[in-house]
């Protein structure tokens, strides 16, 4: 049974390089881990045995140590940075609370808890975070997450609420589209905007992400001019729940293309009920995607689940979309987490063997 199930991996593998070469993609250049290093750093393991180029890593973890003896092994390093993940601060900050078409404070989208984008305090508040992470640390990178209005997509059934009208965005949207809102509650402006101005309501909202994206990269090139602007981002195709990833969470691939640096599309297959093949699909359609724009498209660098949320990831399913990760024009692939990965013997080997092998080719 051994022999068999390593057979069928380096046909697999084989198979894989085989249709790289025919479609003749970027060379691989990020193989990368999301998640504290420590994971594997305290079995002994040395990230570079495992053929490891780079670590993706939540803001809050960041410490000198860990950059230090990361830039020892050679690796860079990437900070993922929460940007409108609203968690502890809407509590304290309740000016910052997003508001639904009712005139109410939206719920938690199960685990997630977004934030108004618009709200002057939250966004001097983030913005002082950035700079000072990049004033102490030397970072090759910071990868926006939490970047849609409050939603949430990572699950089989996406939660969509309609928001904000707030009294912040309810002023910008009008200032900014000078549109003039009738007299009324919240809930009365808010069916009046989405039965008369729908249209512009959805570019606007839009337009809010993408200035989010503009500020974070002046600040990053401010900062350390030499360090690349990421975004996890939801998967979705332009047509997905009717069109939900622009309409409802305010992504729009060809405003933020113009400022985004790498795109990694958060295949989390598993959470998303999809099938391991799907990611492969998936890429291979975003890159079509951005091929389609007028100008040079950015880098694609997927995230893959290899956490077991909400059923077991196998060894082998890790290795289809690992592998799937780095479909049509993607140069690179993290998966997600470290210590999925760090505790299960299987899935090390998959990603030694798999990155080992993407490190040779390169050589």
């Amino acid at each position: 049974m051994i022999i068999k199930t390593c057979n069928i991996f380096v046909l697999a593998f084989a198979l894989f390089f085989l249709d790289c070469q025919q479609n003749k993609g970027p060379e691989v250049e990020i193989r990368g881990i999301y998640g504290s290093p420590t994971a594997f750093w305290d079995q002994g393991i040395a990230l570079k045995d495992l053929g490891v180029n780079a670590v993706f890593v939540h803001s809050g973890s960041v410490d000198q140590s860990l950059v230090m003896r990361a830039k020892a092994e050679g690796l860079k390093i990437f900070a993922e940075f929460a940007t409108l993940n609203g968690n502890h601060y809407v509590e304290e900050h309740p000016e910052a609370w997003a508001i639904n078409n009712k005139g109410e404070r939206v719920e938690a989208a199960t685990w997630f808890m977004g934030v108004c984008p618009t709200e002057p305090g939250f966004r001097e508040y983030r913005f002082t975070q950035l700079r000072n992470l990049l004033q102490e640390y030397e970072l090759d990178g910071v990868w926006m997450d939490y970047v849609h209005w409050h939603a949430q997509f990572e699950d089989p059934e996406p939660i969509l609420p309609e928001t904000c009208f707030c009294d912040h965005c309810l002023e910008k949207f009008s200032h900014d589209k000078r549109i003039q809102i009738p007299n009324g509650t919240t809930q009365e402006k808010a069916q009046w905007i989405l039965s008369n101005a729908d249209a512009q309501w959805r570019d606007w909202r839009c337009e809010v992400i993408l200035e989010w994206a503009i500020e974070m990269k002046s600040i990053l090139k401010e900062e350390n001019p030499d360090a690349l602007l990421g975004l996890y981002h939801c998967p979705w195709k332009d047509d997905e729940y009717n069109g939900a990833r622009r309409y409802f969470l305010g992504l729009d691939y060809d405003l933020l293309a113009e400022v985004i640096d790498v795109f990694s599309p958060m295949v989390y297959h598993g959470r998303m009920e999809r099938s391991p093949e799907w990611v492969g699909d998936n890429i291979k359609w975003f890159s079509a995607r951005l091929d389609s724009l007028k100008y040079k498209s950015p880098k694609i660098w997927p995230i893959v689940q290899a956490h077991n949320d909400p059923h077991v990831i196998s060894s082998a399913e890790f290795e289809t979309v690992l592998m799937a990760g780095l479909s049509g024009k993607s140069s690179g692939v993290m998966m997600f987490t470290s210590h999925a990965v760090a505790e299960d013997t299987g899935k090390t080997a998959v990603m030694r063997k798999v990155y080992t092998s993407l490190k040779k080719q390169n050589e």
